[in-house]
Protein backbone atom coordinates (compact mmCIF):
# COMPACT_ATOMS: atom_id res chain seq x y z
CA UNK A 1 0.00 0.00 0.00
CA UNK A 2 1.12 3.58 -1.11
CA UNK A 3 -0.31 6.51 0.29
CA UNK A 4 1.12 10.09 -0.61
CA UNK A 5 0.15 13.87 0.38
CA UNK A 6 0.64 17.55 1.55
CA UNK A 7 -0.75 19.62 4.27
CA UNK A 8 0.14 23.91 3.91
CA UNK A 9 0.52 24.64 7.21
CA UNK A 10 1.08 28.45 8.05
CA UNK A 11 3.93 27.83 10.46
CA UNK A 12 8.23 28.24 9.82
CA UNK A 13 9.81 25.25 8.96
CA UNK A 14 11.20 25.51 12.33
CA UNK A 15 8.72 25.23 14.25
CA UNK A 16 6.50 22.50 12.41
CA UNK A 17 10.21 20.69 12.52
CA UNK A 18 9.89 20.74 16.20
CA UNK A 19 6.20 19.86 16.60
CA UNK A 20 7.23 16.72 14.27
CA UNK A 21 9.79 15.98 17.19
CA UNK A 22 7.49 16.52 20.19
CA UNK A 23 5.96 13.52 21.58
CA UNK A 24 2.77 15.32 23.42
CA UNK A 25 2.20 17.06 20.19
CA UNK A 26 2.31 13.14 17.89
CA UNK A 27 0.47 11.34 21.08
CA UNK A 28 -2.67 14.05 20.46
CA UNK A 29 -2.89 13.81 16.88
CA UNK A 30 -1.91 10.56 15.84
CA UNK A 31 -5.52 8.63 15.90
CA UNK A 32 -6.45 6.32 19.03
CA UNK A 33 -3.40 7.24 20.33
CA UNK A 34 -3.11 5.93 23.76
CA UNK A 35 0.19 5.70 25.14
CA UNK A 36 3.16 7.24 22.76
CA UNK A 37 6.81 6.84 25.06
CA UNK A 38 9.91 8.39 23.72
CA UNK A 39 12.76 6.08 24.29
CA UNK A 40 15.76 7.84 22.82
CA UNK A 41 16.03 11.10 20.49
CA UNK A 42 14.88 8.83 17.47
CA UNK A 43 12.58 5.82 19.22
CA UNK A 44 9.54 5.76 20.65
CA UNK A 45 7.18 2.93 21.99
CA UNK A 46 3.40 3.93 20.40
CA UNK A 47 -0.01 2.13 21.58
CA UNK A 48 -3.47 3.19 19.60
CA UNK A 49 -6.43 1.54 18.97
CA UNK A 50 -8.61 2.23 15.93
CA UNK A 51 -11.34 0.51 13.91
CA UNK A 52 -10.32 -1.09 10.02
CA UNK A 53 -13.07 -2.41 8.47
CA UNK A 54 -14.75 -5.21 11.17
CA UNK A 55 -12.34 -5.31 13.37
CA UNK A 56 -11.33 -3.04 16.23
CA UNK A 57 -7.34 -3.13 16.29
CA UNK A 58 -5.33 -1.84 19.25
CA UNK A 59 -1.84 -1.86 17.67
CA UNK A 60 1.40 -1.45 19.95
CA UNK A 61 4.67 -0.50 17.86
CA UNK A 62 8.02 0.98 17.80
CA UNK A 63 8.53 3.93 15.54
CA UNK A 64 12.41 4.94 14.54
CA UNK A 65 13.33 8.51 13.40
CA UNK A 66 15.96 7.72 10.07
CA UNK A 67 17.86 9.99 7.79
CA UNK A 68 17.11 13.29 9.82
CA UNK A 69 17.94 16.53 7.90
CA UNK A 70 16.54 19.10 10.14
CA UNK A 71 14.70 21.70 9.71
CA UNK A 72 14.18 19.88 6.15
CA UNK A 73 13.35 15.99 5.74
CA UNK A 74 13.38 12.59 7.86
CA UNK A 75 11.79 9.35 7.13
CA UNK A 76 9.77 7.38 9.88
CA UNK A 77 9.64 3.88 10.23
CA UNK A 78 7.89 1.35 12.22
CA UNK A 79 6.21 -1.79 12.69
CA UNK A 80 2.98 -2.87 15.26
CA UNK A 81 1.36 -6.17 16.24
CA UNK A 82 -2.02 -6.66 17.07
CA UNK A 83 -4.15 -9.72 17.61
CA UNK A 84 -5.70 -9.25 14.39
CA UNK A 85 -2.64 -8.82 12.55
CA UNK A 86 0.55 -6.57 12.16
CA UNK A 87 1.62 -3.73 10.32
CA UNK A 88 5.12 -2.01 9.34
CA UNK A 89 5.81 0.86 6.86
CA UNK A 90 7.58 3.63 6.30
CA UNK A 91 7.21 7.62 5.83
CA UNK A 92 9.02 10.13 4.21
CA UNK A 93 8.77 13.45 5.43
CA UNK A 94 9.42 16.80 4.09
CA UNK A 95 9.33 20.56 5.23
CA UNK A 96 9.32 23.23 2.19
CA UNK A 97 9.15 26.95 2.19
CA UNK A 98 5.84 27.85 1.33
CA UNK A 99 3.71 31.55 0.82
CA UNK A 100 3.17 32.22 4.25
CA UNK A 101 4.57 28.93 6.05
CA UNK A 102 5.83 24.97 5.29
CA UNK A 103 4.20 22.57 2.56
CA UNK A 104 4.19 19.34 4.70
CA UNK A 105 4.47 16.35 1.97
CA UNK A 106 4.53 12.98 3.05
CA UNK A 107 5.15 9.82 1.67
CA UNK A 108 3.59 6.12 3.19
CA UNK A 109 4.73 3.04 2.24
CA UNK A 110 2.64 0.22 4.22
CA UNK A 111 2.27 -3.64 4.92
CA UNK A 112 -0.48 -5.43 6.00
CA UNK A 113 -1.03 -8.85 6.88
CA UNK A 114 -3.05 -11.60 9.06
CA UNK A 115 -6.74 -11.39 10.06
CA UNK A 116 -6.77 -7.51 9.23
CA UNK A 117 -5.35 -8.08 5.46
CA UNK A 118 -8.71 -10.33 5.08
CA UNK A 119 -10.95 -6.68 4.82
CA UNK A 120 -9.35 -6.25 1.30
CA UNK A 121 -6.64 -3.80 0.29
CA UNK A 122 -9.34 -1.21 -0.74
CA UNK A 123 -11.10 -1.08 2.81
CA UNK A 124 -7.31 -0.37 4.12
CA UNK A 125 -6.07 1.72 1.90
CA UNK A 126 -9.32 3.89 2.75
CA UNK A 127 -8.38 3.74 6.14
CA UNK A 128 -4.88 5.05 6.11
CA UNK A 129 -5.81 7.75 3.96
CA UNK A 130 -8.35 8.99 6.24
CA UNK A 131 -6.04 8.16 9.47
CA UNK A 132 -3.05 10.11 7.87
CA UNK A 133 -5.64 12.66 6.71
CA UNK A 134 -6.92 12.77 10.46
CA UNK A 135 -3.36 12.92 11.87
CA UNK A 136 -2.20 16.21 9.82
CA UNK A 137 -5.37 17.66 10.08
CA UNK A 138 -5.15 17.16 14.30
CA UNK A 139 -1.14 17.90 14.09
CA UNK A 140 -1.40 21.14 12.13
CA UNK A 141 -4.34 22.34 14.39
CA UNK A 142 -2.58 21.87 17.51
CA UNK A 143 0.74 23.44 16.48
CA UNK A 144 -1.27 26.27 15.01
CA UNK A 145 -3.38 26.40 18.39
CA UNK A 146 -0.02 26.40 20.14
CA UNK A 147 1.59 29.31 17.87
CA UNK A 148 -1.47 31.05 18.93
CA UNK A 149 -1.03 30.20 22.73
CA UNK A 150 2.82 31.17 22.64
CA UNK A 151 2.17 34.19 20.74
CA UNK A 152 -1.00 35.38 23.44
CA UNK A 153 1.35 34.41 25.90
CA UNK A 154 3.79 37.17 24.81
CA UNK A 155 1.18 39.92 23.52
CA UNK A 156 0.21 39.57 27.27
CA UNK A 157 3.76 39.47 28.77
CA UNK A 158 4.47 42.74 26.26
CA UNK A 159 1.17 44.22 27.53
CA UNK A 160 2.13 43.29 31.39
CA UNK A 161 5.56 45.26 30.85
CA UNK A 162 3.93 47.87 28.96
CA UNK A 163 1.58 48.82 31.46
CA UNK A 164 4.48 48.92 34.27
CA UNK A 165 6.56 51.04 32.23
CA UNK A 166 3.47 53.22 32.14
CA UNK A 167 2.98 52.92 35.80
CA UNK A 168 6.33 54.02 36.39
CA UNK A 169 6.42 56.67 33.90
CA UNK A 170 2.76 58.12 35.72
CA UNK A 171 4.76 57.72 38.78
CA UNK A 172 8.17 59.33 37.94
CA UNK A 173 5.85 61.80 36.46
CA UNK A 174 3.95 62.48 39.76
CA UNK A 175 7.12 62.63 41.37
CA UNK A 176 7.94 65.51 39.49
CA UNK A 177 5.13 67.38 39.91
CA UNK A 178 5.25 66.78 43.40
CA UNK A 179 9.06 68.22 43.25
CA UNK A 180 8.28 71.14 41.10
CA UNK A 181 5.26 71.56 43.24
CA UNK A 182 7.63 71.88 46.20
CA UNK A 183 10.19 73.82 44.72
CA UNK A 184 7.02 76.34 43.37
CA UNK A 185 5.38 76.07 46.88
CA UNK A 186 9.17 77.23 48.54
CA UNK A 187 9.62 79.82 45.70
CA UNK A 188 6.63 81.66 47.11
CA UNK A 189 7.43 81.15 50.60
CA UNK A 190 10.93 82.56 49.79
CA UNK A 191 9.45 85.26 47.87
CA UNK A 192 6.38 86.63 50.24
CA UNK A 193 9.38 86.36 53.57
CA UNK A 194 11.94 88.15 51.40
Amino acid sequence: MKLSGSYQINLSKEKVWEALNNPEILKQAIPGCEEFIKNSETEFTATATNKIGPFNASFTGDIELKDLNPPNSYKITGSGNSPVGFASGEAEVKLEDHENGTNLIYEVEANVGGKIAQVGSRLIDMTAKKMADIFFGKFSKLISAEENSDNKSQDSIKEITEDKNQTKQKIQNHKVLIYAGGLAAAAVIIYLFL
